[in-house]
């Protein structure tokens, strides 16, 4: 992020698009859905991309716990995510049905949607849903948090540049 071109709002609105980005649940999608953001916002779509790194192993966790907890109560559902069934039990027969309806269109199997539709109204779209009000507190945050600091870093380096031309010209100065 040290050289992205542009000014510090432009980038920290490309921050807050990935930012955004990280609280939803469509996992491999979220680096284009963090550069059409960015690109819709007129931010800088590098700086969405590097922002959507805030989702990651250690984070993903309270991400979805509080995403799907608040797309529950949002949407008036409870989770039934249970003991026995857990959210990487949702995951898996999910997988397991897309997988089913692929070898399905090349054989004469049928294709079995149930898995998929209750994965859908359990976890997509509460998580969805939920994920809309942190996401958008996350990318405020990133957003008024990272302007000061790359404005900061913009004139420091700035400063060194010109300090660096400077000398320069009194090296070709002294040289004539």
């Amino acid at each position: 992020m040290r050289r992205l071109p542009g000014t510090p709002e432009q980038i920290a609105r490309g921050v807050f698009a990935g930012a955004v980005t990280v609280f939803t649940p469509y996992f491999g999608l979220h680096f284009v859905i963090a550069a059409l953001l960015a690109r819709v916002m007129r931010g800088s779509m590098i700086a969405a991309l590097l922002a959507t790194f805030i989702g990651n192993p250690l984070t993903y966790v309270p991400i979805a716990i509080i995403s799907l907890n608040l797309g529950h109560f949002m949407l008036g559902s409870r989770p039934t995510v249970g003991v026995n069934d857990s959210l990487f039990a949702r995951f898996g027969n999910a997988a397991g049905d897309l997988w089913h309806n692929f070898k399905a269109m090349f054989t004469d199997d049928v294709a079995h949607w149930g898995e998929l539709l209750i994965f859908w109204n359990t976890v997509v779209w509460p998580w969805t849903v939920g994920g809309v009000i942190p996401g958008l507190i996350c990318g405020i945050v990133c957003y008024f948090l990272s302007v000061p600091v790359i404005r900061a870093y913009q004139k420091r380096r700035a400063a060194r540049l010109r300090k660096k031309m400077e000398k320069l010209r009194q090296q070709a100065d002294a040289a004539e």
